[in-house]
């Protein structure tokens, strides 16, 4: 049997369509020691815990006391600075990913988000990239929606809502375990490394750019 051909395209956004960086918004503002220990892979200070379940559609207001209780007051203010000033933490698009989407509409092919993101500061992405909100056709976001990558759900309701068949759309993320949830609900997931890569990646899959 012929293997489906590509229609459409979807993407994540922090480390795929945008550079996303904690610590941009931090440094400066706050000891560097103190910025270290919030950004450090293990996640210390929570940060990246209660971000999560910002993402999940939890709201700001009903994690903070959270983050007193667990990380203290100082952390717990710093915390919620970074969400006041979150557009600082999405310094670029990064290199070659507007061109890739404005190639692909360009040759037919459908461009689409879904994103692991709190419904309070979504909207900086587009009102800090205009761009990309006049290029990707609908966004689907984890907050809004009170689902989660890579809950198959998520990716369901992107499907339904976009009107898209899996087996007709790659998906491109960063991080792994959202590749897998992709893959297990028919989509071809592809692991995100860079725009070249990416383009290397779909031509593979029959994409004509």
């Amino acid at each position: 049997m012929a293997t489906p051909p590509i229609t459409d395209v979807i993407f994540d956004f922090c480390g795929v369509l945008l550079d996303w960086n904690t610590r941009a918004c931090l440094e400066g503002k706050f000891p560097d020691d103190v910025v270290n220990r919030i950004c450090a892979n293990d996640d210390p200070c929570g940060f990246f815990h209660y971000e999560d379940r910002m993402d999940a559609g939890e709201d700001l207001a009903d994690i903070l006391p959270d983050v007193r209780r667990e990380q203290g007051d100082e952390l717990a203010a710093i915390f919620e600075y970074y969400i006041a000033h979150y557009d600082d933490a999405l310094p670029r698009t990064l290199p070659g990913m507007v061109e890739l989407l404005e190639d692909l509409k360009a040759h037919g092919y459908g461009v689409w988000g879904l994103t692991n993101w709190s419904h309070e500061t979504f909207h900086l992405a587009f009102e800090k990239f205009p761009r990309l909100e006049e290029l990707l056709q609908g966004t689907v976001v984890s907050g809004v929606e009170k689902m989660h990558k890579p809950n198959a759900d998520i990716y369901e309701l992107a499907l339904n809502h976009f009107g898209l068949t899996a087996g007709n759309c790659v998906f491109f993320d960063d991080t792994a375990k959202n590749i897998v949830g992709a893959n297990e609900v028919g989509i071809h997931g592809l692991l995100f490394e860079n725009a070249l890569q990416a383009r290397e990646s779909l031509a593979q899959l029959g994409v004509r750019l």
